[in-house]
């Protein structure tokens, strides 16, 4: 009577008879045990293989009156907040000053449409830089209909990745010098993507 093998592993190929498996090309002749191809991961859709893990944001759109002062500094003067955001998600490259210029020109004369697409592309670039998820909506719905509050998230999100918001990008490099501390480097997305 012929030996049954175990019920968790199957022979693909059985050798012939004097030669050495171990000569043999991958795959011939192994026994492969199932218990192993359950626990190895499952293959993953490209569309998952093109996205970047994305973490949370550390607080929510909505979060605002969890700092007071930011609420009513981006209500009363948002321009203010944008520039702050946008100096340090260009890494210095522009200055505060300079971007909340832009801001103000873009949302006092012409319409607000514009201005809030022009804080969309930095919130997606902040986004794609940290690797934060387009959550609880994408970008363009997040600046169109909570604008402020967008804007908040992200001085917020900044401060807590330990921006001190108020000294801009160059005291801030540093700063963390000083402290012996390196800025971490944001996420890069690599690769073609549609």
């Amino acid at each position: 009577m012929a030996e049954i093998p175990p019920p968790n592993s199957i022979n693909i190929h059985q050798p012939a008879e004097g030669i050495d498996t171990q000569q043999q090309q991958p795959g011939a002749g192994a026994i492969i045990n199932t218990q192993q191809l359950e626990n190895e991961p499952q293959a993953v859709s490209s569309t998952q293989q093109l996205e970047p893990q994305a973490i949370p944001w550390s607080t929510g759109l909505c979060d605002c009156f969890s700092d007071c002062f930011l609420c009513c500094k981006t209500c009363i003067c948002p321009c203010v907040t944008f520039g702050q955001n946008a100096e340090i998600i260009d890494q210095g490259s522009s200055a505060c000053a300079v971007d909340a210029v832009i801001y103000v020109v873009i949302h006092h004369f012409s319409c607000c449409f514009i201005s809030f697409m022009y804080a969309c592309y930095y919130r997606r670039k902040f986004r794609l830089q940290y690797g934060l998820k387009a959550s609880p909506c994408p970008d363009f719905c997040a600046h169109s209909f909570c604008h402020y509050c967008a804007l908040c998230q992200e001085h917020r999100e900044l401060k807590n990745l330990g921006y001190l918001m108020t000294i801009g990008w160059n005291a801030n490099v540093e700063r963390r010098a000083q402290q012996g501390v390196t800025l971490m480097a944001p996420v890069v997305e690599t690769g073609m993507h549609r």
